[in-house]
């Protein structure tokens, strides 16, 4: 779906907005819900995109060819490249998937976890986004329920992502859209 933008029909209480840097799906709303935009203006284009968080069991399923999950994973990331989606993780993901790697594989998967890192948007969580996470993790009281699901929790809530590429049943638990 694509929606027209004419920064020329901004109403004036909106000028000050910066639309360069608000996520995709909030602008998205914006101009869907609130009708800010007619659809047939003819300055600027907005493509909306999909934003998917990817998790380790993703990646994992994706490089390793063994994995039971590998023909449906590696079928919708090349679904998810195709469409330009906003593929966003995290800091702790990639550090949990790069140590599975090594582990289970070898160092070769990990060279390719370094191919695939340029095609996503890795948020670096801050000192303060830690301890929101490692107090959900506390609050929860769940042995099997992992700090780095809980930092990709967070990751989620705060950029409005409600979809997540994993394998891990506990997304799915916290009220997100599991694909695929």
């Amino acid at each position: 779906m694509k929606v027209w933008l004419n920064t020329w029909t901004l109403p004036k209480r909106m000028k000050w907005m910066n639309y360069v840097n608000m996520p995709s799906l909030l602008l998205a709303n914006i101009i869907l819900e609130k009708q800010i935009f007619p659809p047939t203006t003819t300055n600027i284009w907005l493509r909306l995109m999909l934003m998917i968080f990817i998790d380790t069991t993703a990646f994992f399923a994706v490089l390793d060819e063994d994995d039971q999950q590998n023909a449906s994973a590696l079928n919708f990331w090349v679904n998810l490249l195709e469409q330009k989606s906003k593929i966003i993780t995290n800091n702790y993901v990639l550090l949990e998937t790069i140590a599975l790697l090594q582990r289970r594989i070898g160092l070769t998967a990990v060279m390719d976890i370094r191919k695939i890192v340029p095609l996503l948007q890795v948020d670096w969580l801050t000192a303060d986004q830690h301890r929101v996470a490692v107090n959900y993790l506390i609050a929860t009281n769940r042995r099997r329920l992992s700090l780095v699901d809980c930092a990709s929790f967070e990751t989620m809530h705060r950029l409005g992502i409600r979809q997540a590429f994993t394998f891990d049943k506990h997304f799915a638990e916290q009220g997100f859209e599991v694909i695929p």
